[in-house]
């Protein structure tokens, strides 16, 4: 388990009494790249708190195409979790380890308790709900209103914003994400690197619009 100290450095609003009930009661795992966390109509037992690593949450359709919403970092809950504990619902997303990461999960009958008892974790929730909502305005937006090249540019940016100027996605990967053909993405990506938006390497591309 981690150290109190730890949690603090990781979780740095809550109170004192809060981090002494997450380190008594929260189960701190592991999981690798890969790993999928959370798969959609799953039973939810747990909320899950990223502690290191970064989690993607993704939707899939009746078909099985899938689209990209958001990641979760280091500090972060995923909303999901939190919102099928509170309603005792079933998942309606996907939760896919991008690195290999830790993450606290938290048992389902500590969420109304500590929601009573700890205003820093009604605020916490609060703050949660607020951010992916935020981010799911942003993606709906783009998917309604911009054309595939805006939603491929939206979309890079975001990894760019999370991983460095680098991106290591094959374009088959970004085209599962934006729910498209890999045809589709690689035509935009060739354009873009006529622009000089992006440099192509073997198995990633640079970011180097200004």
């Amino acid at each position: 388990m981690l150290a109190k100290a730890q949690l603090k450095s990781i979780f740095p609003d809550w109170e004192d009494g809060l981090y002494d009930a997450i380190l008594q009661n929260a189960e701190l795992k592991e999981a690798k790249a890969g790993t999928t966390l959370l798969k959609m109509g799953q039973n939810i037992k747990s909320a899950m708190l990223v502690v290191d690593g970064t989690v993607k949450l993704f939707q899939e359709d009746e078909n099985g195409g899938e689209y990209f919403m958001y990641h979760l970092n280091p500090g972060e809950a995923c909303a999901v979790t939190l919102v099928c504990n509170y309603h005792h619902e079933k998942s309606q997303v996907l939760a896919k380890a991008v690195t290999d990461i830790e993450y606290l999960a938290i048992p389902i009958e500590f969420m109304d308790k500590w929601l009573n008892e700890f205003k820093s974790w009604h605020y916490f929730v609060i703050r949660t709900y607020r951010s992916r909502y935020e981010e799911l305005l942003k993606t709906i937006h783009e998917i309604a209103f911009k054309n595939m090249d805006e939603r491929l540019e939206f979309y890079i940016k975001r990894q760019v914003n999370q991983f460095g100027n680098t991106v290591h996605l094959t374009h088959q990967e970004i085209a599962n994400d934006l729910n498209t053909s890999r045809e589709v993405v690689s035509r935009l990506l060739k354009k873009m690197e006529h622009n000089e938006w992006i440099k192509m390497n073997r198995n990633s591309f640079d970011w180097i619009r200004p």
